[in-house]
């Protein structure tokens, strides 16, 4: 697995374009998000769509079209240096094939942040334009407006990268030891409903997975790891960090599963290492070489997330 291009680094003054490529975002969050951005002397501008609604499926940001459209204008747009989505719920698979991925790749690279459904995002952004994104806050979820500990270290990773390039984490070891690979992830639920789909990630041989999830039973966390072991997507996976598991049930049920499904790969496996639906959580670049300590709990970048 390559290490991914790196985008630049923002500056104050820099154009930040807020997108709602899922569910719906209610304005006052989308209000003070905008507020907290140019309290970091960001310029944010937010995509006509954003506070859009589908007239027939509650649960999207308006069409698939237009939730399109407002990543590909943002995108393209000279003038953005960062997109970053307002929030995740669920959608950005419906919409991730009608961009024009040529277009994009035409733009160059940028900052894109996000997590959860974006999942969907940060794979599509990894394949098909080879590109390091970040798995962080949004501009209209509850951690980015309420919790300073997860807004600063995204603030830290996206002005002064270096500072962020030892990223410390919590919990401790389900399997104790060292790997070095180039970092993926997400919410795993998502990265299993991508298997076989155009221009899906054939595995994550010589990755760091870097996986968490939010509102699924044990039963069914058990049936997508299991599918992605017998699809052979997790064969010569270097390091495994498991993240936060929010209404998914009691951990050590879920620290069973995760020894019995994941210990069998003979590959160092951190747990509760602070990223995902929690309170406080780490941003974590995807498409970096690091190595993952799970007895030190650190997670060490080769270079800075972005240039």
């Amino acid at each position: 697995m390559r290490e991914l291009t790196r985008p630049k680094r923002l500056t104050p003054g820099a154009r930040v374009a807020v997108v709602a490529p899922s569910g719906p975002v209610p304005e006052e969050r989308v209000q003070a998000g905008l507020e907290l951005l140019r309290g970091w002397e960001l310029d944010p501008v937010v995509m006509p769509h954003v506070l859009g609604r589908h007239p027939e499926f509650e649960y999207l940001a308006g069409s698939d079209a237009d939730r399109a459209a407002d990543l590909q204008a943002a995108w393209c747009d000279p003038d953005v240096d960062a997109v970053i989505c307002a929030r995740g719920g669920y959608g950005a698979q419906r919409m991730v094939d009608l961009l024009d991925w040529s277009a994009l790749r035409a733009a160059g690279p940028k900052v894109f942040v996000g997590f959860s459904d974006i999942t969907a995002l940060h794979e599509a952004f990894a394949t098909r334009m080879g590109l390091v994104t970040l798995h962080g806050p949004m501009a209209g979820a509850i951690d980015f407006l309420k919790n300073e500990h997860a807004r600063e270290h995204l603030r830290a990773t996206l002005f002064a990268p270096e500072s962020t390039r030892v990223i410390q984490g919590s919990g401790g070891a389900l399997v104790p030891g060292r790997a070095s690979g180039v970092t993926l992830g997400g919410c795993v639920s998502l990265i299993a409903a991508d298997l076989g789909t155009p221009h899906a990630r054939t595995g994550a041989r010589g990755g760091l997975l870097m996986i968490e999830d939010i509102d699924e039973e044990r039963y069914r966390l058990d049936r997508i790891l299991t599918q992605l072991l017998r699809a052979g997507w997790l064969d010569g996976v270097a390091g495994v960090a498991l993240g936060s598991w929010h209404k998914c049930g009691p951990y050590e049920e879920l620290r069973a599963l995760f020894a019995d499904r994941l210990g069998g790969l003979g590959v160092p496996v951190a747990e509760e290492f602070g990223f995902g639906h929690l309170e406080g959580a780490l941003t974590i670049p995807f498409g970096v070489r690091a190595e993952l300590d799970t007895e030190a709990r650190t997670l060490t970048l080769d270079r800075p997330a972005l240039a």
